[in-house]
């Protein structure tokens, strides 16, 4: 529908949704509406209800009360099928693609046209090429097998495959989560193009500053409840935080008076077998020191190789006053810890329970020699989940049952029960709500400072993020890697988020980093 065309009637509208799932109230009386080229931010901690709320909106849920209207008629999706058909299209976080199937066949899948019995791959191959034409990547080849397709021409097909089906109404969860600076520049384009086409855009995101650039509108929800809306323009980023967590945040990123100490890891040019080709650091006691860098610039595999997770071809390693590499074994009982950044994959058991993962790689004192009494493993547990606000029914909960936010928590807490005192974090509040990042800001704060009264040492922090002002709000120094070179790290007052990404991008030369 061209822009001109486009009307004030709500293209979609919610009211008064209830969702319970047992004896948890996932939803209790959601209101909300976007209109026809118009971008609806939804924002909300994990476990605000999300999720529950777009999966009942895309057919996967129904509703246990409420009404939907879907240009001014009733709109009940029994399946997703159902609600694609009627032109509800939702992209999710972990996109929903057949890697071994072609471009075309993704976006007309379970919709092919047929003549006959058997498939019109001629309208097929028509379709989807128009398709990617309406989203301005008329290069991407139709035939191309998906898994060979970067993240971002994934996410494409995707958006693709809703556009071939007639979509009116696009959900996109979390789309920037796993993109480069220069892939979610694209994407934006992208939604402009959508939404001056007339589609209505419903966008998810942990990153408020995404949702003030890109959203017209924005609604909060809470605990299951709608608890604000309003036009981005007109409200702050402070403000939307306060609804979203209910109360006032005054200080996202606390830094308290930090003293550096003596250097407790000490990394001279340093080769991994998957990376990086050159990396040189010194991490001091008491600070915490940030890595910068584009996906794939080699940050994630400079954390691994140093971890003990990757081989390494060259270079030398200190910690403290130990030499040489080791195996992760070894450097846990060095007191070294890792947290990965895909928690799911290699951070946590999610079958197992909270006890069970927080207290893995330490199961001393839990009971006589060589046993671990349930009794002891709890109370260890509680301490922790008290400690870091770990939103649980107990320590024998499924991890896999917590919010990304909690399940964070339990892979911090486990290096705090291990009593690591040097820290390797790895895009540690990567899909997490901003209260659950504010909790863990302040924990890497007092982490950094010690703390006297009880004797406990200042650790070091080594951190990856992929999200500048992260970096800038909680760091001492940051340094940049290009291209599988680390640069020098610098005092974070001297830096800004624009010369972080000249360096990252290698748009200009940096002593030291090799990246022009």
């Amino acid at each position: 529908m061209p822009a001109s065309q486009i009307t004030s009637a709500p293209r979609l509208r919610v009211t008064g949704i209830h969702k319970r799932f047992g004896a948890t109230l996932a939803l209790e009386g959601v209101d909300l509406a976007v209109e026809p080229g118009q971008v609806l931010a939804v924002v909300g901690e994990n476990g605000a209800g999300k999720s529950t709320l777009m999966k009942i909106l895309s057919g996967a849920h129904q509703p246990d009360a409420g009404r939907m209207w879907l240009d001014g008629l009733p709109y009940a999706p029994r399946t997703p099928m159902e609600a694609r058909k009627a032109g509800v299209s939702m992209i999710y976080q972990e996109l929903s693609l057949a890697p071994h199937l072609s471009v075309m066949e993704n976006i007309l899948l379970g919709m092919e046209p047929t003549r006959g019995p058997f498939l019109n791959w001629a309208e097929i191959r028509r379709r989807a090429v128009d398709a990617l034409r309406q989203l301005g990547r008329p290069d991407i080849r139709p035939d191309a097998i998906v898994n060979r397709l970067n993240p971002a021409d994934r996410q494409l097909v995707e958006i693709g495959r809703a556009i071939a089906v007639g979509c009116r109404v696009l959900v996109l969860d979390e789309p920037t989560s796993s993109l480069t600076a220069a892939d979610i520049r694209h994407l934006f384009d992208l939604v402009r193009r959508l939404k001056a086409d007339g589609h209505a855009i419903l966008y998810i995101s942990h990153f408020l500053e995404e949702v003030r650039e890109i959203a017209d509108r924005f609604t909060v929800l809470r605990d299951g409840r709608s608890v604000g809306e309003g036009q981005t323009a007109d409200v702050t980023v402070h403000r939307i935080i306060e609804l979203m967590v209910g109360r006032e945040v005054k200080d996202l990123y606390p830094r308290s008076p930090r003293a550096p100490g003596e250097t407790v890891l000490d990394v001279r040019q340093l080769q991994g077998a998957n990376g990086p080709q050159n990396a040189s650091l010194q991490l001091r006691r008491g600070e915490v020191l940030g890595i910068a860098g584009l996906i794939g610039a080699g940050r994630t595999e400079l954390l691994r190789t140093i971890f003990g997770l990757d081989k390494v071809r060259a270079g030398t390693l200190r910690i403290e006053s130990l030499n040489g590499f080791a195996s992760p074994a070894r450097r846990w009982g060095q007191g070294v810890g890792m947290v990965s950044e895909d928690r799911k994959m290699e951070g946590l058991a999610l079958s197992l329970s909270i006890a069970e993962n927080l207290t893995l790689s330490n199961l001393k004192d839990l009971g006589p020699v060589g046993l671990v009494t349930p009794g002891r493993q709890n109370a260890a547990t509680r301490h922790w989940v008290q400690r870091l606000a770990i939103k649980c029914s107990g320590p024998r909960q499924a991890v896999g049952a917590l919010s990304g936010g909690n399940q964070q928590k339990v892979a911090l807490a486990r290096l705090l029960h291990h009593g690591v005192d040097i820290l390797l974090l790895d895009e540690p509040t990567r899909g997490i709500d901003v209260g659950s990042k504010a909790q863990i800001y302040r924990l890497i704060d007092d982490l950094a400072v010690g703390d006297a009264a009880t004797g406990r040492a200042p650790c070091a922090v080594l951190m990856v993020s992929s999200y500048l002002p992260e970096l800038l709000g909680t760091c001492d120094r940051i340094a940049v890697m290009c291209r599988g070179v680390l640069g020098p790290a610098r005092p974070v007052q001297e830096l800004t988020e624009h010369t972080i990404m000249r360096e990252a991008t290698g748009t200009e030369v940096d002593q030291g980093t090799g990246c022009k």
